[in-house]
């Protein structure tokens, strides 16, 4: 009986974690830009509980979401913990998302500005022309058909199927997803993507031709990347929202209640 009550603490530690970091990630798009007041969706699984994800409710904007506002929906569609409304296109994105994609344990999906910039351009194609965007080689899928909102699971299906075990996925004319398996390491795509995105948006608007890498150097870049997830046995991701949480928690630690 002991180890049955340890057993549960552990999953209600781990989901209380998971809520705060949740509500972190709603914060920090607010701090950063990427959000559209109350639109767009942030979720991720339950740990111990692969059918049921965290949600906010909708109508709550995301500079207000704090780790107890989170409703526990399943895939059926049901809210089993907490209360609130859910907005269609949140059921039909992200149930399928997750239920579909084995690593996709955290979905972000926003409108941020420069990422959707790009894929609101006829090529949508996120370039490996800058030092930053070799870390999305090979890592990033592309939704060509804009089918407009997502109100049937058929839509969140296909954009899973579209997604495959990849990161990210732009979607034409719409926005974008980045789906990974902790919140550290999805929120951390998120923020680089839209950094990537923006730059070479930037260096786009010139009118300058985009300098190419090598393909020889852009494998040994890949290599490098691979091989430095990890600072002295601490995970970089985990270590960067460590640090961006601490940035939250110096002007209001509300997310946390």
């Amino acid at each position: 009986m002991a180890a049955v009550h340890q057993s549960s603490n552990r999953l209600a530690d781990a989901e209380r974690q998971a809520r705060v970091d949740l509500a972190a990630c709603h914060r920090l798009a607010v701090h950063f830009g990427l959000h559209e007041g109350i639109d767009n969706h942030l979720t991720t699984l339950v740990p111990g509980a692969p059918d049921q994800f965290l949600l906010a409710p909708f109508g709550l904007h995301w500079s207000e979401v704090k780790a107890s506002d989170f409703m526990v929906v399943d895939f059926e569609g049901r809210v089993v913990k907490g209360r609130g409304p859910i907005e269609d296109t949140a059921l039909h994105i992200h149930r399928p998302l997750h239920r579909l994609a084995p690593h996709a344990s955290c979905v972000l999906h926003t409108h941020m500005p420069y990422a959707t910039a790009l894929c609101m351009l006829e090529d949508t194609q996120l370039e490996m022309t800058g030092q930053g965007a070799l870390m999305f080689h090979d890592d990033v899928a592309y939704y060509p058909d804009y089918n407009g909102l997502a109100l049937d699971d058929a839509e969140g299906a296909r954009m899973a199927a579209a997604l495959g075990s990849k990161s990210v996925l732009m979607l034409s004319n719409h926005g974008v997803i980045v789906a990974g398996r902790s919140l550290a390491e999805t929120f951390e795509r998120l923020y680089f993507l839209e950094r990537v995105a923006q730059v070479q948006v930037l260096a786009l608007s010139t009118g300058r031709r985009l300098k190419q890498i090598p393909p020889a150097v852009i494998a040994a870049t890949i290599a490098q990347y691979n091989g430095t997830t990890q600072v002295e046995g601490l995970s970089r991701a985990e270590l960067h929202f460590a640090a961006l949480k601490r940035l939250l928690d110096r002007s209001d630690t509300s997310y946390t209640a």
